[in-house]
């Protein structure tokens, strides 16, 4: 069995997060690992409203500033330093593998809802974090919150 030194952890701030995260905490403890934490925002472009573009960086600008917010609040109750979380703005599944191999993670833990179907599987970040990264993946099944 391996034993994981340092586990990254790709959660979205939706309720469902608390999950995943339980689970790689689980790990990291039983493992004695170091954990950190990886929000991804999904850069916004430029949208046209007819002929006249639209310029969205002030909508990404409050984007990155709430999720610095739900982030660190998220950190104080998981009882997690700041400096163990990570903002970045991007594609998901290219950043979790860049930060990954910047980090020199040998875990990646991600939530995956289970759908089925190549289409959904094809389109998931759970998958494609799978399919490129150069450490082992856990896709941790979440329930939605009811």
């Amino acid at each position: 069995m391996t034993n994981y030194q340092h586990i990254l952890v790709g959660i979205d701030l939706s309720d469902e997060s608390q999950q995943v995260f339980e689970r790689a905490q689980g790990l990291a403890q039983s493992h004695h690992a170091q954990l950190s934490l990886v929000h991804i925002i999904e850069p916004l472009t430029f949208a046209y409203g007819g002929d006249i573009p639209i310029d969205l960086s002030e909508i990404q600008e409050q984007l990155h500033q709430q999720a610095k917010t739900h982030l660190a609040d998220f950190c104080m109750s998981a009882g997690i330093s700041n400096e163990q979380a990570h903002i970045v703005v991007g594609q998901p599944v290219t950043e979790i593998h860049r930060l990954a191999n910047e980090l020199n993670t040998d875990l990646v833990v991600v939530g995956s809802h289970g759908r089925h179907g190549l289409a959904l599987l094809l389109g998931s970040t759970a998958n494609g974090v799978l399919h490129g990264a150069h450490c082992d993946v856990l896709a941790v099944r979440v329930k939605d919150q009811e």
